[in-house]
């Protein structure tokens, strides 16, 4: 292997990075909006990461501070062998885990062992989605709104936790800073929608999305089925639900989040038809 050494300019790089990205997103059926909106995401902070190159490929690697953390990330690695290089560098400058993020699951055979943390999937929905028989549907309540947000904050610390990346106190902050950057106003805040999910005059579960989170998407932040309803088909007439609320939002298509060791719900989008966007990954050093 040639030695691999930081490019002081990266711009040679850059534009075929990008269009990789573009790639891959576009590959997953979003539209050139939408893939264009998910590419300034993952390009955030690009002009601070580290390019090296041994000539024949290239690795982008960069440091940051997360929840009291600090956290090495490799954006880019087409180096054959080179991310021993990466997690060198990243552990040099103090990182106590290292992670990784890739497009439409691509590249996921060099980080094979790397723990799947979480998972951005998408699909488009049907242009006239119906709620299945026996299943109502109304908007949440503001007198209902504070016993949902203490639900949804500890399922979230606990899904945080679950997938290995953080440690208790650490979600925790996570969970207050998410929070309070997504509903600012509480349940009045612009775009976002609460539901109920009732049938036989119970409710059964609950759903939060963000209309226009990006061009043409409805973001499904939340699908909750309560634990005495599961296992009677809920949660895929869930995902019904989210169509039809993705519909009513003026939206085209659906995004959600899925926290790695969650093996159900993945279960449940794979069978939905909702494609990997991006797959997060990352190994304690």
């Amino acid at each position: 292997m040639n030695e691999i050494e930081v490019v002081a300019e990266p711009g040679g790089w850059r534009g075929g990075f990008e269009e990789r990205v573009l790639a891959g997103y576009r590959a997953a059926g979003c539209s050139e909006p939408l893939a264009r909106a998910l590419l300034e995401r993952a390009v955030k902070g690009i002009d601070g990461w580290t390019v090296a190159t041994d000539g024949t490929g290239w690795i982008a690697v960069g440091v940051t501070e997360d929840n009291g953390a600090t956290v090495g990330r490799i954006h880019d690695l087409t180096v054959p062998q080179g991310r021993e290089w990466a997690e060198r560098w990243c552990a040099e400058r103090g990182a106590q885990r290292v992670e990784v993020r890739l497009t439409g699951g691509a590249g996921a055979g060099a980080f094979a062992d790397y723990p799947v943390r979480g998972q951005n999937r998408m699909r488009a929905v049907a242009e006239q989605p119906e709620l299945p028989p026996g299943l109502t549907v109304r908007r949440l309540t503001e007198q209902e709104y504070p016993d949902w947000y203490a639900g949804e904050e500890a399922a979230y610390i606990a899904d945080i936790v679950r997938a290995g990346a953080m440690t208790p106190e650490q979600a925790k902050a996570k969970s207050d800073q998410d929070f309070a950057h997504h509903l600012p106003q509480g349940y009045l805040t612009p775009g976002h929608a609460f539901y109920a999910m009732e049938a036989g005059g119970q409710v059964v579960g609950t759903g939060w999305v963000n209309h226009g989170f990006l061009p043409g998407l409805t973001f499904g932040f939340s699908l909750e089925v309560y634990e005495e309803h599961r296992g009677k088909g809920y949660g895929r007439a869930g995902m019904a639900v989210g169509e039809w609320a993705t519909r009513r939002g003026g939206d085209e298509a659906m995004m959600l989040n899925v926290f790695g060791g969650n093996e159900v719900a993945m279960s449940l989008y794979d069978s939905t038809g909702f494609t990997v966007l991006d797959e997060f990954r990352s190994i304690d050093l």
